[in-house]
Order: C-alpha cells, then structure tokens, then sequence
C-alpha cells in the first residue's frame, strides 16, 4: 500500500516546518534578549553596590582627615591630595569615570600610612580607632563588591561575544561592560591604614 501525497499536501508540510523553525527562532530572540536585559540589570546593580560603598568611604573621609588634622599639621600635603581625589569622585560620572576616581582616592589613601608611633594620643583617640574601623570594613566590602561586579560584567561580556547570541547583543546596541581594574600594580593592593 503505497502512499502517495499531493503536491498541496507537501507545500502545506513545507510551509508547517518552516513555520516551526521561525517559530523556534522567534522563541530564542525573545529569551536572548531578555536575558541580555537580566545580565545587563545585573551589572548595574552590582555597580550600584559598588557606588554605596565608595559613597559610605566618601563620607567617612572627611571623619577621618579631621580627626587626624590635629595630630599631623605636617601631613597637610596628604590629606590636600585625599580631599582633591574625593572631590575627583564626586565629580565623576558614568562607570569607566567612577572607575578612574575611585581608584585615585584609593592611592590617596593609601598615602596616609602614618607611624602610630609618631602620633600615640592619636592611636589612644577612640573616634579615630573608630574611623580606621570602619574604613578597613568599608575596604573588605568595597573589594568584594568589586569581585561580584566584575563577575557579572564578564558573564555578560561573554554573553554578547558569544555566537550566536551577539546577533541579538548587537541588535539591542550592547556595548561591553567596562572591568573594575588598576592600572598601578601597588593599587591591587588592599588599602593599608596605619597610624
């Protein structure tokens, strides 16, 4: 028993399967891009987070430079260069600019490495032992909201490097999410305080 279908029958196949696989096309634009806009919400809030923590460092700066003006008028061309990177940051705008700033206040803090020694009413002073406290907590979470952005800015970069996804990256005009990185190699280092 042989079968034999008619040529209606095997356009209306052909035009079935092809409606099928744009069908499935359509199903995979529609998730790419919403995956695209998750692991771009992803990033700007990672970024976001990073931005709370360079905000509590930016307030708790002008704390610490106070407390530490009494006891060190000789110092005064350091704590000049901190309150100059902090005015740097707050100037800044978008996430490479912040980037660049937030990574001069860095090294200008970095420059307040002070013996205790030299200054012992100043290591005895509770608000500052307080504020040197607080600015190493702020340094840890700073550094790890730095890891989970850079996390999530490479999961999405090779997201949209990836084929055939960059098909859809580049129809949605995504641009590569700019890394948390320094530039100095003495500035991988953890911001040290001594006083």
């Amino acid at each position: 028993m042989k079968l034999l279908l008619s040529t209606g029958a095997i356009a209306g196949i052909a035009v079935g399967a092809v409606a099928a696989v744009l069908l499935v096309i359509a199903i995979w634009a529609i998730s790419a891009c919403n995956k695209f806009v998750r692991m771009k919400t992803q990033c700007e809030e990672a970024f976001s987070n990073i931005d709370i923590f360079l905000k509590k460092r930016f307030d708790l700066i002008p704390n610490l430079v106070e407390t530490v003006k009494g006891y060190m008028k000789h110092e005064s061309e350091t704590l000049k260069s901190i309150t100059e990177a902090r005015a740097g940051v707050a100037s800044a705008s978008g996430a490479a600019e912040k980037i660049v700033a937030e990574a001069k206040l860095s090294q200008a803090i970095k420059g307040l490495n002070i013996v205790v020694e030299n200054y012992p009413d100043l290591k005895a002073n509770a608000n500052f032992i307080d504020l040197q406290s607080q600015l190493k907590g702020i340094e840890s979470e700073l550094a790890n909201a730095r890891r989970y952005y850079n996390a999530t800015a490479r999961q999405f970069n090779s997201g949209i490097k990836s084929f055939p996804a960059l098909i859809i990256a580049r129809a949605m005009h995504l641009e590569a999410q700019p890394y948390f990185e320094l530039d100095d190699p003495a500035e991988r280092k953890n911001v040290k305080v001594e006083f």
